[in-house]
């Protein structure tokens, strides 16, 4: 994850074991990490080891931005602000238009580890997933 300290400048703390963590977990440890960060407590072993990272230029207020992988990671996925746009609705009965909260996704990978059409594939799955997200019960 990359957090924005106070100064202007990121620094991309790692979640140790990401994949074995569900929503809250991620949630907790991305809190935790970035409070430290942000108040100078941070260790070293706090920023090695990571092999992908996600960060949100939304939060900047960014349509969309365009990461660069942190080496020696392989990729890094941006995502940009939750905007209300008009986007075209298709259903049987015709196409309408609606307002929805809309955001872009944008990703950056070594292609010596990662092929084009996976890394492509990769960030519509991640998409799809955002799209039916029903919330969290805590």
């Amino acid at each position: 994850m990359a957090t924005a300290l106070n100064n202007g400048n990121l620094i991309v703390p790692v979640i140790k074991n990401a994949d074995q963590l569900n929503i809250t977990g991620l949630t907790k440890h991305v809190n935790n990490l970035a409070d430290a960060a942000r108040n100078g407590k941070l260790k070293a072993d706090d920023t090695q080891g990571g092999t992908f990272t996600f960060t949100n230029v939304g939060t900047f207020g960014s349509l969309m931005g365009t990461p660069i992988i942190n080496q020696p990671q392989v990729a890094i996925m941006a995502a940009g602000i939750i905007k209300k746009r008009p986007v075209v609705i298709e259903t049987e009965q015709g196409d309408s238009i609606a307002i929805r909260h809309m955001m872009y996704l944008s990703m950056s990978y070594d292609h010596r580890i990662i092929d084009g059409s996976l890394g492509a594939t990769f960030v519509t799955a991640v998409a799809k997933e955002l799209e039916n997200f029903k919330g969290v019960e805590f």
